[in-house]
């Protein structure tokens, strides 16, 4: 696929920008329409506005595999209020007119799927999205997905674990477009105290396997956490923490956290 070449990654400018200023990439993570549409709008633009490189959006799934409680009773929350797919592109289209920070969808394969992976992705190309992180879609079964990402200029991201193989990491990094993306603990995602011991282990894989940027996510919570991470992966992915802090306090709350994260509030 030659044209692989002409494809101009958004999160991997991203990616790139914060490391010729020495730093991680911060990835943020909210669900889509929580705690409404607009709120997800406000609050994803008020991380980008404190330091947020990239911002996941997450599709609500009524049967998540990944979730933790936290971010389960946001999706659930979305979902009551009468949350509908097609509803992301807007929201990511509210984003990127408001704000330069390369915007990723995160969602299970299904509702893709369900709406036509040609359609999606051409509605989320013009809404001005960077791509799609797909937790449960291996490489083996994405051909459609192959062929749509690389027609719209689209970044794909799929996943790597502590207890995926040499072989499925070469796969999984052969397969991605913009970052690969390393899940640090095997479980749920949740915000944890320290960093797990399989991190490092899980990125050296990715980078070993050719991966030119490899992110972690699942468990950080924290600025040190940012900082420990960051002396070996090209960016940190921060959820729970910021979805905890958009229920509790809004839009205030999260743009104070993300500053924390990225070091914009450390003298």
């Amino acid at each position: 696929m030659s044209e692989q070449t002409e494809i101009v990654s958004k999160s991997a400018v991203a990616i790139e920008a914060a490391r010729a200023q020495g730093r991680p990439a911060l990835i943020t993570y909210l669900p889509a329409g929580f705690p409404d549409i607009q709120g997800t709008i406000d609050a994803a633009v008020a991380m980008a506005e404190n330091g947020a490189d990239v911002i996941e959006v997450g599709i609500p799934y009524s049967d998540p595999v990944m979730d933790g409680p936290v971010i389960q009773a946001a999706t659930t929350q979305a979902l009551a209020q009468g949350f509908r797919v097609s509803s992301i592109f807007d929201i990511v289209a509210g984003i990127t007119a408001r704000c330069d920070a390369a915007v990723m969808v995160m969602t299970y394969w299904n509702p893709v799927m369900r709406m036509g992976v040609h359609e999606f992705s051409r509605r989320l190309a013009e809404a001005g999205g960077a791509g799609l992180i797909t937790p449960d879609l291996i490489p083996e079964e994405a051909g459609e997905w192959f062929a749509a990402s690389d027609e719209f200029g689209l970044d794909r991201v799929f996943l790597t674990a502590p207890s995926s193989t040499p072989e499925r990491v070469e796969a999984t990094v052969a397969a991605s477009r913009g970052f690969v993306y390393c899940v640090a603990v095997m479980g749920v995602t949740g915000a944890r105290a320290e960093v797990s011991a399989a991190t490092k282990g899980v990125v050296d894989a990715a980078h070993a396997a050719g991966a030119e940027r490899a992110c972690v996510g699942l468990g950080v919570s924290r600025r040190e956490h940012v900082e420990e991470i960051g002396a070996y992966a090209d960016g940190v992915i921060v959820g729970t923490a910021l979805v905890a802090a958009l229920g509790e306090g809004g839009v205030p709350a999260v743009a104070q956290l993300t500053a924390h994260l990225s070091g914009k509030d450390v003298a």
